[in-house]
């Protein structure tokens, strides 16, 4: 019997719009996540279009617009194991990607990347720390092989 993964990325799919390499993917969140401690982990990466993130950011944030990317650290404060949750828009990674010049499954993967290190507590609030942010998004998506996307 093959012994569970400390860190299990699941993804589920409910728009294809963008195909992206799965295991890819997984590789880079569980190496993420570990950079910054993490040792146990459910990732849960669901892929959905416009309609579906607006739908969850009107229940959730209050709010009726299509974003790129919700994030949901669902971790019991007390106990090491982390429990995220990451809705990433592959509609709108679509369509900017056309814009920014790169490919759909980078500009998904950046989405992806940016709601792991909200769950990880980096913040963009602030343009000191947006810069941050999006310097290690950077350096996350070319170690994976996706090249320098924000920038």
């Amino acid at each position: 019997m093959r012994k569970k993964a400390p860190i299990s990325v699941i993804i589920n799919i409910s728009c294809n719009i963008v195909r992206f390499n799965r295991q890819k993917m997984i590789k880079m969140a569980q190496e993420t996540v570990r950079k910054f401690g993490v040792k146990k982990a459910q990732i849960n990466l669901f892929v959905a279009g416009d309609e579906e993130i607006i739908r969850i950011n009107r229940k959730f944030l209050r709010r009726k617009t299509p974003t790129d990317v919700i994030s949901f650290d669902l971790s019991e404060k007390r106990d090491n194991f982390k429990f995220f949750d990451v809705v990433v828009n592959a509609e709108l990674a679509h369509r900017q990607a056309k814009l920014r010049g790169h490919s759909p499954q980078s500009e998904l993967a950046l989405y992806f990347i940016h709601g792991l290190l909200h769950n990880l507590g980096f913040n963009d609030s602030t343009m000191k720390k947006s810069a941050k942010m999006h310097k290690m998004e950077d350096r996350i998506l070319e170690k994976a092989g996706y090249g320098i996307v924000y920038q």
